[in-house]
């Protein structure tokens, strides 16, 4: 008897340095195999039985191995499927055809890439001669009602985010791969996400462009805002109320663009950077190699973690990741000290000026009405963390139940 196989699943094998990243597309569960792990789930999804498996690993790599283990770590990763057989694996379907997979290669060809530059380019030559139009707080309060600043501000950035997450989408799927773009809900806000499961199913060069689609994106809006806001000036050069609007969502795209320097979380820059490094879970790594640092400088060495969940890779990257977290925190006092704080404190300006002048008119209820919403926004957020806490808290048992 030939003895049982597995029903593998199709997988993607992707040579990293000593390690093979082996995934399955459709599900986006990845794992970093040993050279040999690779090599042996390799016969196993050719259908050679585990017995044989075993012992041609034995004389291929002059050591045993626990298939048991190995195949209990391919159910975990789901690239077994549920009713295996004594037959081997179906042989792989071909790629199932990607829409706009045209849309994506267009985007991103030659003719595409000079367009992008030459835009970039004109709002630069624009702004030597008008400075008006680089980006800066006041820009935000295009007019004196803040609720029609919130409105816009707020309904404004729904297509300017969709656009960002749509490139990412398209740079993907002009790989053929199935990425897609959702909508779901976080606390009270609407959020665009981008799934790009299949991209580490492809080499690592490729991956590059699909991580900085949105990047381009927004530099290519935000030229184009502030070409249209200086097309948009009134005839003797003032800005307009289009003018203005522009540059507001001009300025709002330029700090999304800024935030993506955040280093110390998951953006896009950050796994531009993984990727550059050769690292498969940089984030959690360096942050748990720095907590280590710091509970042992505490004298505090029961508090560590075990760092052997990461590859070898990404522990030694960890290690001296700190300078670009720091780029990360950079970012962020950048923004806080020239955008957030400015902002909120003409906010602020603006609606005590209005409430404090103890005159019942439009701005006054106009102020007021945006202080309501805003106060109501953060006590929602507060009851919804709360809510959710306490749903993840676990179950205290009745009296009875003890």
């Amino acid at each position: 008897m030939s003895g049982p196989t597995l029903a593998v699943h199709q997988l993607s094998f992707v040579p990293e340095g000593d390690d093979v990243l082996v995934g399955r597309v459709e599900t986006g569960s990845y794992a970093v195999f040993p050279a040999d792990g690779a090599e042996l789930l390799r016969q196993l999804a050719a259908g050679l039985p585990l017995e044989q498996a075993a012992r041609w690993y034995e004389e291929a790599f002059d050591e045993p191995v626990d298939v048991e283990d190995f195949v209990d770590t391919l159910q975990e990763l789901g690239f077994l499927k549920e009713h295996g057989g004594d037959e081997p694996s179906a042989e792989p379907a071909a790629p199932a055809p990607v829409r706009h997979q045209a849309l994506g290669r267009a985007l991103f060809g030659t003719p595409a890439w000079i367009l992008y530059a030459l835009s970039f380019t004109a709002w630069a030559v624009v702004c030597v001669r008008h400075p008006d139009l680089l980006p800066h707080p006041s820009q935000i309060f295009f007019v004196k009602s803040l609720l029609i600043v919130q409105a816009v501000i707020t309904f404004g950035q729904i297509p300017l985010i969709l656009a960002h997450e749509g490139y990412h989408v398209l740079a993907g799927r002009r790989l053929g791969l199935p990425s897609s773009l959702r909508l779901s809900n976080r606390l009270t806000y609407i959020v665009a996400e981008t799934q790009l499961n299949g991209l580490m199913s492809v080499p690592r060069r490729r991956r590059y462009l699909p991580f900085l689609s949105g990047m381009v994106c927004d530099a290519v809006v935000f030229a184009l805002l502030g070409l249209a806001a200086q097309l948009a000036r009134q005839p003797g050069g003032d800005l307009s109320v289009t003018s203005r609007v522009c540059l507001a969502l001009a300025f709002t795209v330029a700090l999304r663009f800024a935030w993506q320097f955040q280093l110390y979380l998951r953006t896009d820059l950050f796994y531009v950077l993984a990727t550059a490094m050769k690292c498969h879970d940089l984030h959690d790594a360096s942050k748990a190699v720095m907590r280590n640092r710091l509970w042992r400088l505490l004298r505090m060495p029961h508090r560590t973690v075990d760092l052997s969940r990461w590859t070898d890779r990404d522990r030694k990257v960890g290690g001296y990741y700190g300078p670009f977290l720091v780029i990360g925190v950079c970012a962020f006092i950048g923004l806080t000290l020239f955008a957030s704080i400015p902002v909120g404190i003409r906010y602020f300006t603006v609606a005590g000026e209005a409430i404090g002048a103890r005159k019942i008119d439009a701005h006054f209820w106009d102020s007021v009405l945006s202080l309501g919403f805003n106060i109501a926004q953060v006590v929602t957020l507060i009851v919804l963390a709360r809510g959710k806490r306490r749903q993840g808290a676990p179950r205290q048992p009745a009296p009875s139940e003890r």
